[in-house]
């Protein structure tokens, strides 16, 4: 059992909460933990069926259970009981309910009631390096990902098995069970292409040909990954001042390594693989650990059409990092180029340069640190 960071921000929340976050990062085994007296779980069938032929039977059970903390699994399967819970917290406002959910596009596709100035919200994901006190195992990370359940596992094979199936599973039940798209094929093409794009700067009409379907599609396939959580677009730093002719096109990563790995079927950080794999991992766990934190985080690409690269341009706590990832920690100035032209256009706002390295060495270049990534990430703040 990993202690999860987040837990002491949902159990000293003095408001209901709805944490969100993709399948299988330990929501459900998150806010048991915190004890709830009555649970729900929507994703049983025949729970489910009960409260959506009847909805009033859902404020009957919640009032006759008599209980102060009420924990409701997969709400998005119903939306239309949050207007039940708004009511009966406008009714006593002592009752406090733990919501999860692993889709906020289905949230808000049916318009639902977020419950605004009754309920906060907070975002999960899986295993942050700070959970293990920075002890994460960085091969396993970039291999098979830090899913709870996935990286706890002792049987590589039963891992990798998990993991294949992890997107045929999620195409099943989370698209088309919700009927977030009416060509389950076309979105199946587009999501194997994009498996193969991963950290690449996108042209949509290219990948949209690649995957023979529509350019306009393209766009909302994505919405679709982002608002289930799946992955995320980086677009370009907006903060440039100057005139400095960045390329526009975002980068696209999955939010684990080892979902990745499985949609491709290949679980090797081999030599031609492991530069996006890190990346990956050190994006995933920048904005994953924000959240563990409750902090808020943007991560931007930076690229010029001359070729000068910043992997991530990072603002946390009203603070702006930017952030170079290597494979090793045999960093030679030249790996540098990007990272200085970007402090020294920036010069005076950027609080930090690193380079993240997947090595055990740290070293200065000037101004310039080349740390391990989960020192790094120690060093900024998560």
């Amino acid at each position: 059992m990993i202690s999860r960071l987040l837990s002491s921000s949902l159990r000293k929340s003095p408001k209901s909460v709805l944490l969100l976050g993709p399948r299988q990062v330990g929501k459900s085994t998150l806010i048991k933990a915190l004890k709830p007296e009555l649970e729900i779980n929507l994703a049983d069938e025949a729970q489910f069926l009960r409260y959506a032929s009847d909805p009033a039977q859902f404020r009957d059970d919640i009032l006759g259970a008599e209980c102060s903390t009420i924990f409701i699994d997969e709400i998005q399967r119903l939306p239309r009981l949050l207007n039940s819970i708004q009511a009966i917290i406008d009714n006593n406002r002592k009752l406090k309910f733990y919501l999860t959910g692993s889709s906020a596009r289905k949230l808000r596709r049916d318009e639902a009631n977020l419950l605004p100035g009754r309920i906060l919200r907070y975002n999960l994901g899986p295993i942050v390096a700070s959970e293990l006190d920075y002890k994460l195992n960085t091969n396993k990370a970039l291999e098979i990902g830090t899913l709870p359940g996935i990286y706890l596992e002792k049987s590589r094979e039963l891992s990798e098995s998990l993991l294949k199936t992890y997107a045929g599973v999620y195409l099943a039940e989370e698209i088309k069970a919700e009927s977030l798209v009416r060509d389950l094929n076309s979105f199946a093409r587009f999501l194997s292409e994009v498996g193969v794009l991963l950290g690449t700067f996108i042209d949509l009409t290219k990948l949209a040909q690649r995957a023979k379907i529509s350019r306009h599609a393209a766009p909302r396939y994505f919405e679709i990954l982002e608002d289930s959580m799946i992955g995320r677009r980086l677009y370009p730093f907006t903060g440039c001042e100057h005139d400095i002719d960045l390329v526009k096109h975002p980068k696209f990563y999955l939010f684990d390594n080892g979902v990745a790995n499985g949609m491709l079927g290949n679980f090797t950080a081999s030599r031609d693989r492991i530069g996006i794999l890190a990346e990956q991992l050190v994006l995933n766990q920048l904005v994953h650990s924000a959240w563990a934190h409750d902090e808020d985080i943007t991560v931007s690409t930076f690229r010029t059409r001359s070729g000068l690269e910043v992997d991530y341009v990072v603002e946390l706590s009203n603070k702006l990092f930017a952030i170079e990832v290597k494979t090793s920690d045999d960093v030679v100035t030249d790996d540098l180029t990007g990272l200085g032209f970007f402090h020294e256009q920036f010069k005076g706002k950027v609080a930090g340069a690193y380079v993240f390295n997947m090595g055990k060495t740290a070293r200065k270049f000037g101004k310039i640190w080349s740390l391990p990534w989960q020192e790094g990430l120690r060093e900024i703040g998560l």
